[in-house]
Formats: structure tokens, sequence, C-alpha cells
């Protein structure tokens, strides 16, 4: 297993354990992260996304295959299985993840499922008759930015 795997690897033991504090300590200061519902996250933000989902994820398990990595870029299939805690649906999402590391830490971080399918699965009716729509996608995209506002906020007090 190169270095760069033996990071992403560490990451996701991390993130099944519920050790954000690892997970935030594997970003650079100037990262940015990405996904279908965080967008260009910077690095203070994406450290406390990991922390708010972690915290409010009561039932949250994470599951992954093997990392692969090609230079500096790493891939990995990961798992989220939770309840989504504004309707109390279950939610299985599967995601590929794109990392790119410099100096040991992961610089860019990106995310990528069907926010369609998860839609369907957190949302229900609604999800699966307007998921597709540019209007709920970018809806749950400012309901999940305040929320994380909200957690910063919270730290800082």
């Amino acid at each position: 297993m190169t270095e760069q795997e033996q990071l992403i690897t560490s990451f996701y033991y991390a993130f099944q354990r519920g050790d954000y504090a690892f997970m935030q300590r594997c970003y650079s200061d100037n990262v940015v992260f990405t996904d279908e519902v965080f967008r260009e996250l910077n690095a203070a933000e994406v450290r406390a996304m990991w922390e708010m989902l972690i915290k409010r994820g009561r039932d949250l398990h994470i599951t992954f295959g093997m990392a692969r990595a090609d230079g500096n870029e790493v891939t990995i299939q990961w798992q989220a299985t939770y309840t989504f805690s504004k309707t109390k649906r279950k939610v299985i999402n599967r995601i590929h993840a794109t990392f790119v590391l410099e100096n040991g830490k992961i610089i860019k971080h990106r995310d990528h499922f069907s926010f369609y399918r998860w839609a369907q699965q957190a949302f229900g009716l609604s999800g699966l008759l307007l998921g597709w729509t540019g209007y709920f996608r970018n809806k749950v995209r400012r309901s999940a930015r305040r929320s994380l506002a909200s957690f910063l906020k919270s730290m800082s007090e």
C-alpha cells in the first residue's frame, strides 16, 4: 500500500470510529471539498462538516473499499448508511471519492454520488418527484449551508 493509499484508508477508518479530529488533521490548510450537497467548502468548513455529520449521525455506519493511488491522486468507493435527521428516513448513499494529496495532506476532496437517488431515499415521494430538479437541489444545498454555518457559529461561541 502506498503512503497516499494509507492516508486515505486511515481517514476512513477514523470516519468509522467517529474520530473527526483525526479526519480534520488529514486536510491541508488550503483544502477544497465539494460534493452534491456541500459545494466548494474551505478548510474550516470541511473540518466542521465532518464534525457536524459525525456528532449528529446517531446511527451512521461507514464502509469502504480499497484505496487506489495514481501519483498524488487517490480514489476510493465508500458507503454511508444513516437516518436522515429531517425526515427520519433511512439512507444508503454510495459514494465515489477522489482525493488530491500534497506533502502528506489532502488538498482536494471530491465526493460524487447520485443526488437524485439520495433525494428519493432522504425525502421519499417529494425526492422522487422533485429530486431531479435544480430547484430542489439548490434548496437542499442552501439548507445544508445554513446548517453548517450555524454549527460553525456554535463552535466559536
